[in-house]
């Protein structure tokens, strides 16, 4: 049994291990095994290296050399998103400098060891469940997470909006995340809208907006500086965040974070397809109503394509996205740079080359951390945090 199991167990750990080089196949729903190998992958190394020492002592011959030799491809491609955070950790602080000016030290490092293996949980805020407007007969509400512990009077307030393919997810997501932001003293409103298919955009812009009308009425009860607003996103909540950063023009909102979102959205529809592990046709369908074939849509895919509202007043922006992820294609983010780079507006787009679509549920992971430092140095910079 064991000359047939250890051999097959360590090709098959081999063949998982290449999510962190290659996207999975379209057609196959890996991408939960291409976060586990991408960001815990420090911590699954030692299942190959136990898996060897196996083989070692239990095969012999061809089926010996078949098994070692799965498992030392496992433990390079495990390896591989440490070794190229390393080298990301040592150049992003001089990119970043360059792309939005000095800021204070950060108390972290980009990218440290220790911390893949030990990150204590930052302190909870305090929460509160705010109504902001009512549509269609429900109240759309957002979660307030207060600074716990305030550089200032009055805060800035990143307004996060969730993923989750536009007919799914909610402002629970990553909580985690919000309790961290809030305890280096940065408010985070974490806000709902209304999902596709029932509504279609621009619902869903129309509600991030009701949602910042609201907190700027709100805000000296909040404790919050209204005129400091940082919109967040990923994936599908990026699209949102950024069409709405860029179409809004409002002074207020001082920057936008992007993950792994798609920001034009005709160009988003030519490389959907039906057999993807999303069926990306059906939800572009649930969310435009259909391909942008008449004026009308046109239209209406023109007004949720950040990409095209780029001028003058576009908010710096920071765009974050993994090269092998298997849901949003990369292209997408490159393609917003470089067009953010044309017009002159002050970005920078961190692109990690392991990373898959929901690299940072893992906070602390490779990707996650390297996040975290990229995040925090636009916000000090963005928000001129003191």
């Amino acid at each position: 049994m064991l000359r047939v199991l250890l051999p097959a167990l360590s090709i098959l750990v081999a063949l998982a291990s290449l999510l962190t080089w290659r996207p999975a196949p379209p057609w196959v729903s890996l991408w939960k095994v291409a976060i586990a190998v991408g960001e815990f992958g420090h911590v699954l190394v030692f299942l190959p290296l136990g898996l060897a020492v196996l083989c070692w002592i239990n095969l012999d011959g061809p089926l010996r050399g078949l098994g070692l030799a799965g498992c030392v491809v496992a433990m390079v491609f495990l390896a591989l998103p440490v070794q190229q955070a390393l080298r990301l950790a040592q150049r992003l602080p001089g990119e970043m400098q360059a792309a939005f000016g000095p800021t204070r030290s950060l108390s972290a490092p980009a990218f440290a060891l220790t911390r893949l293996y030990w990150h204590p949980s930052p302190p909870r805020a305090p929460v509160t469940t705010e109504i902001f407007a009512r549509r269609d007969g429900d109240e759309m509400k957002l979660d307030f997470y207060r600074a716990a512990a305030p550089r200032e009077e009055l805060t800035p307030c990143l307004v996060v909006v969730h993923g989750g393919g536009w007919d799914g997810g909610d402002r629970s997501q990553l909580a985690e995340w919000h309790h961290r932001w809030a305890a280096r003293g940065y408010a985070v409103a974490a806000v709902s809208y209304r999902l596709a298919p029932r509504h279609r955009w621009p619902a869903q812009r129309d509600d991030v907006l009701a949602a910042i009308a609201w907190l700027k009425e709100n805000a000296l009860r909040l404790g919050l500086d209204a005129s400091r607003l940082v919109l967040v996103g990923r994936s599908a909540g990026g699209q949102i965040a950024t069409a709405v950063a860029y179409g809004a023009r409002d002074p207020a909102v001082v920057g936008v974070v992007s993950f792994y979102a798609p920001q034009d959205m005709q160009f988003a529809w030519g490389v959907s397809r039906e057999d993807d592990a999303l069926n990306s046709v059906n939800l572009m369908r649930q969310y435009l109503g259909g391909p942008p074939d008449t004026p009308e849509r046109r239209a209406l895919y023109d007004s949720a394509s950040a990409q095209l509202m780029i001028d003058a007043r576009t908010p710096p922006t920071l765009l974050i996205h993994g090269v092998p992820d298997a849901l949003v294609w990369h292209r997408h983010s490159q393609r917003l740079t470089a067009r953010l780079a044309e017009a002159g507006v002050r970005h920078y787009f961190l692109s990690l080359p392991w990373a898959t679509h929901g690299f940072d549920y893992h906070l602390d992971g490779p990707g996650g951390q390297l996040a975290d430092f990229a995040v925090e140095t636009f916000l000090r910079a963005t928000t001129r945090v003191r």
